[in-house]
């Protein structure tokens, strides 16, 4: 269907199915995420790209996370065999158990080369079916730890969302919208997707592979409280990076033990660490704003913009100039 990390195409004229599947507890704004994107696609082409259907495992109105209902088209039964898209959208966790016969009828779409998608708890779904197996795959951040445990044939990314060949991931919410429009781009071209980003008053549409927000106790799990408040400290001092030492001295402890703690729970140096929270922050402004290369180099702590280009590409790939006219 697809090379690794595009997005499904058909021919430019045709008009796309696109079904998506709520199940009980769904949230209603990841939904409406991912179809909106799609209506307004329409509506900014003057012709319909994407036709789409609303299912459920049967006939009756199904309750969203809010006590919302939204009444299905039809049910898997009543589906036709014309789909191009199939998305889940589902709570995370499940909060009621799967109906075999859903599992069946997506083991069936996916051997009819159906693109399938995972709308937060949605990612579940494909994975308890097998139809994630081998693919990258991403979902909500609070289900990573678990995710990872039960389904280890499924390669979990921590980004906003993942397009790997004819699967498609996000972690809910908002993500959604991103993915989506980034899927039409693929489809029918960049303007498009930036049209609909401006109809949605975004500022820009986020990329896949920039990581979901989690929130810093999470991130690092059990790790004593030491190494929490240097993470916290390298995060408040991004513009006038401390040093390894003077991170130390503010912890109260000896510059060995804190190498030591980012060793064994972060699997890297502190200047290390610390060198990519400032990269990615910059990759942020570069994306985000129009501010000067140079100027974004001072803001993220390099002492000149020679210094942070050579930084940027060993760290990316690319330079800074580069990552803008990309």
């Amino acid at each position: 269907m697809v090379a690794d990390g595009k997005a499904a195409s058909l021919s430019p004229g045709l008009t796309r199915d696109v079904g998506v599947v709520v199940l009980p507890g769904f949230s209603m704004l990841a939904q409406a995420c991912a179809t909106e994107p799609l209506h307004v696609a329409n509506r900014l082409a003057g012709r319909t790209l994407y036709r789409l259907s609303t299912f459920a495992v049967d006939e009756r109105p199904v309750a969203s996370a809010s006590g919302q209902a939204l009444l299905p088209q039809a049910t898997p039964e009543e589906a036709g065999p014309s789909l191009d898209l199939l998305l889940v959208c589902a709570p995370g966790p499940l909060t009621s158990s799967v109906p075999r016969s859903l599992f069946d009828w997506l083991q069936r779409q996916a051997a009819a080369r159906v693109v399938l998608g995972g709308i937060g708890g949605g990612t579940e779904v494909l994975a308890r079916t097998g139809v994630l197996d081998g693919y990258r795959a991403t979902l909500p951040w609070p289900r990573f730890e678990a995710f990872a445990r039960a389904y280890p044939r499924v390669r979990l990314s921590q980004q906003l969302f993942e397009i790997d060949r004819d699967r498609l991931t996000c972690g809910g919410g908002t993500a959604a919208m991103d993915m989506m429009m980034t899927l039409v781009g693929s489809h029918h071209g960049d303007e498009l997707a930036e049209r609909i980003s401006e109809h949605f008053v975004l500022e820009r549409i986020r990329m896949g592979d920039e990581p979901q927000q989690v929130p810093l106790r999470t991130r690092l799990g059990h790790a004593p409280q030491s190494l929490v408040d240097a993470v916290a400290l390298m995060e408040s001092n991004i513009e006038e990076p401390l040093t390894t030492h003077e991170l130390a001295e503010h912890l109260g402890i000896s510059r060995r033990q804190l190498e030591r703690l980012f060793k064994k729970y972060l699997q890297a140096v502190p200047s290390r660490y610390y060198l990519n929270l400032r990269l990615q922050q910059a990759r942020r402004l570069l994306r985000d704003s129009d501010r000067p290369a140079g100027e974004i180099a001072l803001q993220t702590g390099f002492s000149s913009a020679a210094h942070f280009s050579t930084a940027y590409r060993n760290h990316f790939g690319m330079t800074p100039r580069e990552e803008r006219l990309g």
